[in-house]
């Protein structure tokens, strides 16, 4: 079994960037993943305090910062898979969100310490919604980050929605984050030898339509529910 690892970047545990990271992470469930979802503001991260910059191989693990990243960094380094979500905050990722990935550097440059980055190998999916431009470009550079720490970004390995109102009544979202989910278990469990390459990575018949479409349902049901909030 591989594990899956959701982060949501968002200061809001109800919004459409949870959501869309919910749908994702039930769609690898799907496919037999192990999953868990991390609402980043429900911790305490520092900012990077850039120990690279004065000597390489002063950016060891464990990290010196005292913070909750001493919880975060055990769940990244035990998943087989990450699906990162993030609000649109001018053409990039929220500002917490940015501080984990600045201290995933102790990771990547275990390089320099014990031969490989520790990220290595790891795959990773994308989720970026807003009511303004920017997706793109927000996950053009998750794209640039995350390969560069070492990890495995398949095909058909992001999603993203702008406009206003709930992003889960969208269709194209609704697929796109799906397979999302779906399609990084899929290349974790090759990388792992635990099956053989699909024929089809990305699903849009109608039966998993509709599936998805229950899903989104019954999220935005439970989040009403659970929290008394109405979704955008």
């Amino acid at each position: 079994m591989v594990k899956v690892l959701g982060i949501n970047g968002s200061p809001r545990p109800y919004g459409n960037s949870f959501q869309a990271l919910k749908l994702a992470l039930r769609a690898a469930e799907l496919e037999g993943a192990e999953v868990e979802l991390v609402n980043l503001y429900e911790y305490e991260i520092k900012p990077c305090l850039g120990c690279v910059s004065d000597d390489i191989k002063a950016c060891v693990y464990p990290c010196p910062i005292n913070d909750d990243m001493v919880k975060l960094y055990p769940k990244v380094i035990e998943c087989d898979a990450l699906i990162i979500s993030s609000p649109i905050y001018w053409f990039g990722v929220s500002g917490l969100l940015k501080n984990f990935l600045d201290r995933l550097t102790v990771l990547e440059n275990m390089i320099y310490v014990d031969g490989r980055s520790w990220l290595d190998g790891k795959v990773v999916g994308f989720i970026a919604v807003g009511n303004d431009e920017g997706a793109v470009a927000l996950i053009s550079n998750l794209m640039a980050v995350t390969n560069s720490f070492g990890m495995v970004i398949p095909p058909w390995a992001l999603a993203y929605y702008v406009g206003e109102g709930n992003a889960l009544e969208d269709p194209k979202l609704l697929l796109d984050s799906a397979n999302v989910g779906r399609i990084v278990t899929l290349m974790a469990q090759v990388l792992k030898g635990l099956r053989k390459p699909p024929t089809v990575w990305y699903r849009a018949d109608d039966h998993y339509r509709e599936l998805i479409h229950d899903i989104a349902t019954e999220i935005r049901s439970n989040v009403e529910d659970e929290l008394g909030i109405s979704p955008p």
